[in-house]
């Protein structure tokens, strides 16, 4: 059950971020939540290799490197995903540090 609350916070933050910012297209809301489950499950098996590889960069910018990995990962499911679309690397660095804020948000507000 936890998980399913994982990937509607994610995906209410991937909606809200994709209504804010003009450089994100998402067909419908199914596809935002296909988004969410996407980006969760690349999470799952690539992100922690990414953040270990990362680490020192991490380590040196106190944290703020991790935004680049989820842009990274970000960036994958935009390339997995036909329906969903990121504009450009600044776009997809924005809307990653967007996603990561307002889903931890949404978290703190509701979990």
């Amino acid at each position: 059950m936890n998980f399913l609350w994982n990937i509607l916070l994610l995906a209410a933050a991937v909606f809200i971020v994709a209504n804010v910012m003009p450089g994100i297209k998402i067909k419908n809301l199914w596809t935002t939540l296909i988004v969410a489950a996407v980006y969760s499950l690349i999470n799952f098996f690539v992100g922690w290799l990414l953040h270990f590889l990362a680490l020192p960069l991490i380590i040196i910018t106190f944290g703020l490197f991790n935004f680049v990995v989820n842009a990274a990962m970000l960036w994958l499911t935009d390339i997995i995903i036909d329906d969903f679309e990121v504009d450009g690397i600044l776009n997809t660095l924005i809307a990653a540090f967007l996603i990561t804020i307002i889903n931890s948000i949404l978290r703190w507000l509701l979990l």
